[in-house]
């Protein structure tokens, strides 16, 4: 059907223009019955949004730009699915970059040149420091993800690493593990994501009367198995005999699984591993993976609420929130027999 207008949607919908623009636009406070109705007088007419037009009128893109360090790393990829699904159910596009870890792609991201593509920008860097962020230009709203440490002039969303990390030392020393180790944190320096899972694990230590020990510390890098693997498989050549490993995430984790097997030692009976993000394949591994769960909906949720109020016209401090976590327990770190 030609030339269907906004209005013949409403008619057929029995509802004002003003209701059909509201759900075209993926306004939250429509009732579903209302909304259900307009979106089947929509189908019906074949109605299309003139978007060019709207846009000129009212100067967005309806896009978003969600910006990662890797998105090889399935935790990202996965986020980025779950945000996806969030912007669309409000009627925005997702515009994804990687940073690729680098200083001078994240400042890129940050700079003026994002203004006129995208509305908004959800950002987890990796190196730039809370005051280079503080500085940069607002032509573009930005709300942060991750576990850097985030200005108070900027939108910042992230689960609790500290206490998560403490948590998961809880539950294996309750299982009867004394020597747990770490796997791994960068070298030459951590990043921020390991030095808040470090603080939380010496605090989860510390709690449950356990020894810090540094030897149990194990160094390299995290973001690929096979490099995991070859650290901790050095770690355990030199001596080290830990009884469960604590991995700073899922990947670190499958590294570990090799190390141990390659080594005879039996997951969980000699030496528990837990892992962290619980990314789809943790479930599927032999054995399978206890990770720590961050709530991810929650987290999108909460990201494009602040970017969307920020877009709005918000402009006031930034508002640093928490969203939930859960430790997903399974057969590499099972719970202590009751009892």
């Amino acid at each position: 059907m030609p030339n269907v207008r906004l209005s013949d949607v409403a008619k057929l919908a029995g509802v004002s223009p003003k209701t059909v623009s509201n759900v075209v636009h993926g306004y939250v406070h429509v009732r579903e019955s209302t909304r259900t109705k307009v979106q089947n007088a929509i189908d019906e007419l074949g109605y299309r949004p003139n978007m060019r037009g709207r846009n000129l009128a009212t100067g967005r893109t309806r896009m978003i730009a969600l910006a990662f360090p890797d998105l090889r790393i399935p935790y990202f990829a996965e986020l980025a699915h779950v945000i996806a699904e969030e912007a669309s159910a409000r009627g925005y596009r997702l515009l994804l970059e990687e940073s690729g870890s680098t200083i001078e792609v994240e400042r890129a991201i940050l700079s003026a040149e994002e203004a006129g593509i995208v509305d908004g920008v959800l950002f987890q860097p990796s190196y730039l420091t809370s005051t280079e962020i503080a500085q940069h230009r607002r032509d573009v709203p930005v709300v942060l993800l991750g576990e850097s440490i985030a200005p108070l002039s900027v939108d910042h969303v992230r689960i609790d690493n500290i206490a998560a990390a403490a948590q998961v030392v809880g539950h294996l020393a309750a299982s009867g593990r004394r020597r747990i180790a770490f796997l791994c944190a960068e070298v030459p320096a951590p990043s921020e994501t390991s030095k808040q899972r470090l603080i939380g694990y010496q605090q989860g230590l510390e709690a449950c009367g356990l020894p810090v020990d540094p030897s149990l510390v194990v160094t390299g890098s995290v973001a690929d198995a096979d490099a995991a693997c070859a650290s901790l498989a050095a770690a355990l050549d030199a001596g080290m005999a830990p009884d469960a490993v604590l991995c700073r995430d899922d990947l670190a984790a499958l590294g570990a699984l090799r190390a141990l097997s390659e080594r005879g030692l039996r997951v969980p009976a000699d030496v528990a591993i837990t892992g962290w993000d619980d990314i789809t394949l943790a479930s599927s591994m032999h054995p399978s993976l206890t990770s720590v769960r961050a709530d991810g909906a929650q987290l999108a949720r909460r990201a494009l609420d602040l970017l969307l109020e920020r877009i709005d016209g918000y402009d006031g401090l930034g508002r640093h929130e928490i969203v939930g976590h859960s430790l997903v327990v399974r057969e590499s770190a099972p719970a202590a027999p009751a009892g």
